[in-house]
């Protein structure tokens, strides 16, 4: 599935895309951690912000 900018609901705001730069930012800063601590996390649980925030104790 691509990630359509134009679709920017709840379905596409919960789920962490790391092949996004734009969203790479966003989720490094928001979460405090490294781009390759995000991508790891991503690769563990899946890429629902839900599941990795709570992988990453956050």
């Amino acid at each position: 599935m691509s990630d359509d900018k134009k679709n920017s609901g709840s379905p596409d705001r919960d789920r962490i895309n790391v092949n996004e730069d734009y969203e790479l930012q966003y989720w490094t800063k928001a979460l405090g951690v490294s781009g390759d601590e995000l991508r790891a996390a991503v690769k563990a649980v899946g890429p629902t912000a839900a599941a990795v925030r709570e992988h990453l104790g956050k």
